[in-house]
């Protein structure tokens, strides 16, 4: 039941309402989510149904569609274009065919046709003696606004029809209507590229869409990847299908694009079931649907049971669940992730989107919020796709009132209030506190891990364990474990805790290299390290060099010489650094020895990137057998690459090497290389 008791907040419901059409059909920004208009045009109805005589011309429920923009020409439509009931599960479907049963009794044996309901710019196209003429958009179903320039700039739109001569004439005079959009993954590849560009992106692919086809300059209109799919025939001076599932046969003959979704239905069960498919499958569909479309395939039943107000008797709109509503920001709160990644995220007021209540989603990083000016008591658009987990498509900025609040990046870490740090080039701000809680877990299973100290049978469970239970603080407590401290752990005993202490007391002589790969500084990975530890040879010099020092080692550029020198800095990196000497960690390496011998070797001065499956050996034995021959491994090709080395399965890192024309190597290539140069 609805609240509203008096003429005047009936009056305020209709103006509310016609201000929400224009924000959505002619500024194409709506300020409101789908199913937040559907409901409060259901509201309306059932005041007009128990007030009949407040009911005013003005009233959305009396005309078909919005008012049109002034920019473009009119352009009068044959027959109205009319817009669709909604139902929004399968008892209002079943509710449908009861009603519409009562004025024609073949309708519960009819067939009928599903389409997706698309969710784009419907668009209206002539055509004489074969000829596309005229487009024009929906308008206000009666009069539209001529975009022929821009529609003839979207490629699948046959400019002469048939487009197969072999196929029969068309009518003389024939007016088709579609629905013209974006997909999804050129929607993304749009906005990436603006982004890159440094230009401002798009928040949804239909306002883009919409957008589009309303330029003045068809030149806009044809940088954006619109495409359009046909469903109907409004007008014809010649012979058409009197069934929908024909139509749509007949319209992919005369060479229109139409979509390859739409089932035929023999009876209301196999809808009711298709309708059920269809919701699941939603997120494998290319573009963006927010229902299904269900039809009389009878087109002369369906032309005979009329209309009701604005809407065909003869077809419904199934609604989805709604995945974007707008909400209030309540706060701007941040997370810290396992790789020290400030991660901003927004609290707002809670809000059912796909049949799931949410009350937070995140908001990716924090020149994301600058580059969108999104504020504290903003109303957003919030969207949640696929069951994933929820996310700010961006501020409503024509509802702000001045009391919205600007927000400022955290300048210490909200966890272990340490200092954070922004590196040139990247969105992401870091903690960089090796002993930060946040990230705790994933230090240590960094630093226990195969490439770094190798400790074998310390697993991510067992950190969980150590971290979770507090024996484990920082990655220099795992020198100190005792046997006591691992059987007070779920599955440990005597055994297993004394397998665990040896193989941590063995990782002590690990090298120099595998150690500062270990400590997870940012950029600092395998190939790396061992060109520090070669360089300075022992941590106490690591951690004594300066950025100018750094910065004349080669590959190391000012992002990486600044997080070396901060992480160094933190007292509390400086701590572990000091406890792990203390355990007899090897921090130098020996005075006569190299971590990878810069002796002259087969591949001194060479880079291997190794991808794919090898037939025999794993990559960890590839690399290592590189290395012990003077080469280095690195991880992604470039221009420096000198060989690739593929086994199967390789992917993208063999196109790039190909086009780089970058030798490959089997694996058998890489061992007969080395058998050669090694043969006496």
């Amino acid at each position: 039941m609805n609240n509203l008791s008096s003429l005047t907040d009936y009056q305020k419901l209709v103006q509310e309402i016609n201000l929400h059409n224009y924000y959505y059909h002619v500024l194409d920004n709506p300020i409101i989510s789908d199913i937040e208009f559907d409901r409060l045009l259901l509201q309306l109805r059932e005041i007009e149904a128990q007030h009949p005589e407040w009911v005013t011309s003005d009233s959305p429920t009396q005309r078909v569609g919005a008012p049109i923009s002034e920019k473009f020409s009119k352009v009068k439509h044959p027959s109205p274009i009319l817009s669709l009931a909604n139902g929004f599960n399968p008892d209002d479907i079943r509710a449908w065919i009861d009603r519409i049963a009562k004025l024609d009794s073949r309708v519960l044996n009819a067939d009928f046709v599903i389409e997706p309901k698309i969710d784009g710019l419907t668009v209206v196209l002539h055509y004489h003696d074969g000829i596309f003429m005229q487009g024009a958009t929906r308008g206000d179903g009666i009069i539209g606004e001529d975009i022929t320039s821009n529609l003839r700039t979207i490629r699948v739109l046959p400019i002469r029809i048939p487009v197969d001569a072999q196929e029969k004439p068309a009518p003389s005079n024939l007016v088709v209507r579609g629905e013209a959009f974006i997909n999804k993954q050129d929607f993304e590849k749009l906005n990436q590229s603006l982004e890159e560009a440094g230009e401002k992106t798009f928040l949804n692919p239909r306002n883009t869409a919409a957008g589009a086809l309303r330029q003045l300059d068809p030149n806009i209109t044809a940088a954006r990847p619109l495409v359009l799919l046909t469903y109907a025939i409004v007008d014809s001076d010649g012979e058409i299908p009197t069934k929908q599932w024909d139509t749509l046969i007949y319209l992919r003959k005369l060479g229109f694009p139409v979509s390859s979704l739409s089932e035929y239905c023999p009876n209301l069960e196999t809808v009711i079931q298709k309708c059920v498919e269809w919701q699941q499958k939603r997120d494998q569909i290319p573009f963006e649907i927010d229902g299904i479309v269900i039809k009389l395939n009878d087109l002369n039943l369906a032309n005979e049971l009329g209309i009701v107000g604005k809407d065909p008797r003869g077809a419904i709109a199934l609604k989805f669940p709604a995945r974007e509503v707008t909400t209030r920001i309540e706060d701007i709160r941040v997370n810290v992730g396992r790789t020290g990644v400030l991660t901003p995220y927004a609290v707002f007021e809670p809000v059912e989107i796909g049949g799931v209540i949410v009350k937070q989603a995140t908001l990716h990083n924090f020149d994301f919020i600058s580059e969108k000016d999104i504020r504290i008591g903003d109303r957003v658009l919030v969207k949640r796709a696929g069951d994933v987990i929820p996310y700010v498509i961006g501020p409503v900025k024509d509802l702000r009132h001045g009391t919205e609040k600007s927000y400022t990046p955290p300048q210490q870490c909200p966890v272990c209030s340490q200092p954070v740090e922004k590196f040139e080039g990247e969105v992401a701000w870091y903690c960089v506190n090796n002993a930060c809680p946040a990230q705790l877990i994933r230090n240590i299973e960094h630093f226990v891990s195969r490439p770094a100290m190798d400790i074998a049978g310390l697993g991510i469970k067992i950190v969980e364990q150590l971290v979770e239970s507090g024996i484990v603080k920082t990655v220099s407590d795992l020198y100190s474990l005792t046997r006591d401290d691992l059987l007070k752990l779920d599955g440990f005993a005597d055994k297993k805790a004394e397998n665990l202490l040896q193989a941590i007391q063995a990782s002590k002589n690990q090298s120099l290299a595998r150690l500062i790969n270990g400590l997870g500084i940012h950029g600092v990975g395998e190939v790396m390290a061992a060109d520090l530890a070669n360089h300075f040879r022992s941590m106490d010099k690591l951690a004594s060099t300066t950025q100018d020092e750094l910065l004349a080692i080669e590959g190391i550029g000012p992002n990486i010489s600044t997080a070396i020198v901060d992480w160094f800095n933190q007292d509390a990196n400086q701590q572990v650094i000091q406890k792990l000497k203390e355990a007899g960690v090897k921090i130098a390496l020996d005075p006569l020895s190299d971590e990878i011998s810069n002796q002259p070797g087969i591949f001194s001065g060479q880079t291997f990137v190794i991808t794919g499956t090898l037939p025999t050996l794993s990559r960890e034995e590839a690399k290592e057998l590189i290395q012990q021959n003077a080469g280095k491994v690195t991880d992604s090709v470039s221009k420096n690459t000198t060989f690739l080395v593929v086994g199967e399965n390789a992917g993208s890192k063999l196109e790039k090497a190909q086009k780089l024309n970058i030798p490959i190597l089997s694996e058998q290539d890489l061992l007969q290389m080395i058998q050669k140069e090694n043969r006496p």
